[in-house]
């Protein structure tokens, strides 16, 4: 499974963008299931954000999906923390 986070917005209007390939990793069982759960809460198209706030868009192995501060689930909030932690 691919899963990209691209960040956009904020204060200073930075970009960043990481990928993880979960292809052969031990805990490629546990990056599946927090995938599905966050982009299952995602938005299909971006949603209004905030004011300096960071919008994101998830691919998960093609499908992307849309969702934006301060209205990030808790699994949407760690799935882009550990992708832009993890990823290349």
């Amino acid at each position: 499974m691919r899963i990209e986070v691209r960040r956009t917005g904020g204060f200073a209007g930075i970009g960043r963008r990481a990928e993880v390939d979960t292809s052969g990793r031990a805990d490629a069982a546990d990056w599946h299931a927090l995938a599905e759960r966050a982009v299952a809460a995602c938005r299909d198209t971006p949603p209004a954000g905030v004011p300096d706030g960071f919008a994101y868009r998830i691919t998960v192995d093609g499908r992307t999906a849309y969702c934006a501060d301060p209205r990030l689930t808790d699994e949407q909030r760690e799935l882009i923390s550990r992708v832009l932690e993890h990823g290349a």
